[in-house]
């Protein structure tokens, strides 16, 4: 009898680099380690997850297989590395400490939305976590906003001063159970608690109960919650919302709104079935839908917005709220207007509490803010409009290794990004940097960023502008400093996450940015090859009288292009209000060039009878694209090409025609979008590359977006847009990260 030969022994080595701690990748490998008989260990790490698992070639094969395919859902992974080790005879698989050695290169894993299971346990009387505030597990729940440090254990979080009972510890022993080695277990025989105080007084009884009984009043509730605080009313009722603008002096600037559920969501809003998979995703980010005509929320919530930006509870804290208060809340950031948002008790009390009537509350401490991010779903996919929580500070992964580079980005909704490698962390949305309190905001965020992936940066990233507080900050900061003009910036971020290498044609259409003649920029068309762009189009440059005052004032950029088109009588025949400005326009005083299209959006507003003023950002070009609805026309206003400027006169011309003859909003807003497009179609077609990039803040209008690629592919083009990245101002942190980084390189 011939023995069969033993089974040839192999050990392997896995190291995996990206958002894999804090997801439950540990119990997984621990699992299909063990279910294949399996011997060795795996471990948290400062670089990311290590393995080593020895065994059979054929069930080590197996493993892998595995590995790929029952990976957590939450998990990222950027890179992989398998490589052979000597065998040492392990028999039994076990979960190591965690590795703590320089230098720390792991992806930090964003926050998560409540999962199902979890939900069932809120949800359930017969449960020990029934109605308990801070249930998670492996698949879900706060990681970014609690982590202070890495690798991501519970010492590491802010739940390290909450000592794990006997059950919570049994489960987090458990290689079986959902919550083995879930860092922020908890129960409420162990773990944070939740209480609420009326004026200055801490209610017994269900903090949840009085809370619905503040919102049932008409009062605002300041709720503390994964990564700060909001500000809530009832958002059927029109004088509690309109308190609460007052109160946080929020003049119109649109609220989001959270919904108890998808199925009142309905009721109020148009929702497509990707639209619903957003709202329901473990990210769970406010959504922009299109409101129904018969919805009843006050006209306060959305103002002037097309429209209602809406989201599902996220958080146990949301889920238990909204049990109690099951009708549509107002939800916002819990800060004054241009201020950070709140995140400590005591902080929120100081600051709050002459907008809020009620504070509900709890003792787990939030280690960094964090707003809701905004998404959007564009033929099919996802646009970020503001990325913070769910999605930040997961790594854009860039075609190209890059120096240790901090990128400082823009003014308004600035982000920071640093480079490491060919990975680039953008921090979360941190605001505009017009307040003391934001700039301290934005030094944090910087000092944050770089302490917990002990990032020390040889160059810093900036904007062109010198009157940028980040710019400001670069100067003085003394680093080697990298100036990286705003629309270069624009398009390649967008380059830069969809792995673009090729030479493109960059379409950067914003409001404003400082070009190198030093005027305003916002309407041009960038020929970028490797890394270095020529201008080669833009809008004909016409003037913002009263400068600042003509970025509220539609009216003001309309005057100004009816002044150059028909002269200074029939503007001031048209607008009368503009008399004043002849004078200004002719002497060219406080009246500075620009050849921004959201500054043409502004004027077509107003002459169209759409709008008459921002309120906030981008408030008139949101009007105009609203104001088109379903309308499917075909009609184009003309702008004049010559020597690559686009003269707007002849549009300008046709919009105050169409006007005069009651030719519908819809029908001039139309008209006017769809000779934006053609002018892109235009210029394209007039390069040799193939590839176009747009960006910049005017591209979150999603019928233009949508229209030029429709014009474009059909030619052959590729056509590139923002996704994971904010096509505004949020995104340019990551564009000038990667220009600054290949200049140097």
């Amino acid at each position: 009898m011939i023995n069969a030969a033993p089974a040839r022994v192999e050990r392997l080595r896995v190291k995996l680099r990206g958002a894999v701690q804090g997801v439950g990748f540990r119990p997984t490998v621990y699992r299909l380690a063990t279910e294949l008989s399996l011997g060795g260990w795996v471990q948290n790490s400062n670089d990311g997850l290590v393995m080593e698992v020895e065994g059979g070639t054929e069930k080590l094969t197996q493993f892998l297989e595995f590995l790929e395919r029952e990976r957590p859902r939450a998990a990222v992974l950027i890179s992989q590395e398998v490589l052979r080790a000597e065998p040492k005879g392990s028999k039994k698989f076990e979960i190591l400490p965690s590795l703590e050695a320089e230098p720390k290169s792991v992806s930090v894993q964003a926050d998560m939305a409540t999962c199902g299971a979890c939900l069932s346990e809120i949800k359930n009387p017969e449960d020990r976590r029934f109605e308990y505030a801070f249930t998670n597990c492996t698949g879900c729940g706060p990681r970014y906003t609690i982590l202070h440090d890495i690798p991501y254990d519970r010492a590491n979080t802010t739940m390290r001063d909450f000592v794990m009972c006997q059950a919570c510890r049994l489960e987090y022993n458990s290689p079986g159970d959902r919550r083995f080695h879930s860092q922020p277990n908890a129960c409420p025989e162990c773990g944070p608690r939740v209480w609420i105080e009326i004026q200055a007084r801490r209610e017994d009884g269900s903090p949840f109960a009085f809370a619905a009984a503040v919102l049932a009043r008409g009062e605002i509730l300041a709720l503390k919650g994964i990564g700060g605080f909001q500000l809530l009313v009832d958002a059927r009722n029109e004088t509690a919302v309109e308190r609460l603008r007052q109160r946080k002096r929020r003049e119109a600037k649109p609220f989001a709104v959270l919904m108890p559920s998808l199925e009142m969501t309905r009721q109020f809003c148009s929702v497509s079935l990707d639209e619903e998979e957003l709202l329901q995703s473990p990210e769970a980010p406010i959504v922009l839908l299109r409101p129904r005509t018969d919805q009843k929320l006050a006209p306060g919530v959305a103002k002037a917005s097309p429209y209602i930006g809406v989201m599902l509870p996220y958080s146990p804290l949301h889920h238990l709220l909204t049990k109690h208060f099951r009708h549509p809340l107002v939800a916002t950031s819990g800060n004054l207007s241009e201020e950070p948002i709140a995140t400590d008790n005591e902080e929120a009390q100081q600051k709050l509490f002459a907008v809020a009537d009620a504070f509900l509350l709890h003792n787990r401490p939030i280690e960094r803010p964090c707003d809701d991010s905004v998404a959007r779903v564009s033929r099919g996919e996802t646009q970020l409009i503001r990325r913070a929580r769910g999605y930040a500070p997961l790594p854009v992964v860039v075609p190209r290794s890059l120096p240790p580079v901090l990128a400082v980005g823009g003014h308004m909704k600035n982000t920071v990004a640093i480079a490491s490698g060919r990975e680039l962390f953008l921090s979360q949305h941190i605001g505009d940097l017009d307040t003391l309190e934001s700039r301290r905001a934005f030094e944090h965020g910087i000092e944050d960023l770089c302490r917990l992936h002990r990032f020390k940066p040889e160059m810093v990233a900036c904007d062109l502008h010198p009157d940028y507080a980040s710019a400001r900050w670069a100067m003085e900061s003394g680093l080697p400093v990298v100036r990286i003009q705003h629309h270069h910036a624009h398009v390649a971020a967008c380059a830069a996450e969809n792995g673009l290498e090729s030479d493109y044609l960059g379409v950067a259409w914003d409001g404003t940015g400082y070009g190198l003649d030093g005027t305003i920029w916002g309407g041009e068309f960038l020929l970028v090859r490797d890394d270095r762009f020529e201008r080669i189009a833009h809008l004909r440059p016409f003037r913002l009288p009263g400068g600042e005052a003509a970025i509220r004032q539609c009216w003001r950029p309309a005057a100004s292009l009816l002044f150059e088109t028909f002269g200074a009588k029939d503007m001031v025949d048209t607008i009368p209000r503009a008399k004043v400005l002849p004078p200004i326009l002719e002497r060219d005083v406080n009246a500075p060039l620009t050849s921004s299209v959201g500054r043409l959006f502004d004027a077509v507003a107003f002459l169209a009878g759409i709008a008459e003023e921002n309120q906030f950002e981008g408030q008139a070009a949101m009007s105009l694209e609203y104001a088109i609805g379903d309308m499917d026309s075909k009609g184009a206003y003309r702008f004049e090409l010559t020597g690559g400027v686009a003269d707007w006169s002849g549009l300008i011309a046709d919009v105050c025609s169409d006007r005069r003859k009651g030719i519908a909003a819809s029908e001039i807003a139309a008209r006017f979008h769809n000779a934006l497009a053609n002018w892109i179609v235009d210029v394209s077609k007039s390069v040799s590359v193939k590839d176009i990039v747009l960006s910049g803040g005017v591209f979150q209008n999603a019928y233009l977006s949508e229209r030029v690629v429709g014009l474009l592919e059909p030619r052959g083009f590729r056509v590139f847009t923002h996704l994971r990245v904010p096509p505004n101002d949020g995104g340019i942190a990551l564009g000038q990260a990667v220009l600054a980084g290949r200049y140097t390189s």
